[in-house]
């Protein structure tokens, strides 16, 4: 069983759709998640506390800052904004996919955990995720 989920993002941050895969999910199998796109990733990240999410996007925004940094000057790839090689460095230390046990139509996630797409870029995308169910 295959799908592609379409998620709206408004710039930096993580998205969670959890509930979105908890209504697509059936039956026991492994999900695996893909993200088709080089800017933004996936991750598995408590979602009871948002602070946490605040704090992830501002750590990666401190390790990676943008071209306009003077820290970052070193950088070639900056025509598509000084934001748009950061993201791809982000994207690099982050996961493009995940895969989750799925048991009795239940993912097997944890208590406080949830799936989000953490999105790199300033401004709003639209980013793919494939779901495959196996």
């Amino acid at each position: 069983m295959q799908t592609a989920f379409i998620l709206q993002t408004d710039g930096p941050g993580l998205y969670e759709f959890t509930d979105t895969l908890r209504a697509w999910v059936k039956g026991d199998g492994l999900l695996t998640l893909f993200i088709q796109h080089t800017s933004a990733s996936l991750v598995i990240q408590e979602n009871a506390d948002p602070e946490v999410q605040t704090d992830l996007r501002n750590f990666f925004a401190r390790l990676v800052p943008p071209t306009t940094d003077p820290d970052m000057s070193y950088l070639t790839h900056t025509y598509e904004g000084p934001d748009d090689m950061p993201a791809h460095i982000k994207a690099a230390l982050l996961p493009s996919h995940l895969c989750i046990p799925v048991r009795d139509g239940r993912m097997c996630l944890g208590t406080w955990q949830g799936v989000f797409l953490f999105e790199h870029r300033d401004r709003p995308h639209d980013r793919c995720v494939v779901a495959h169910l196996t």
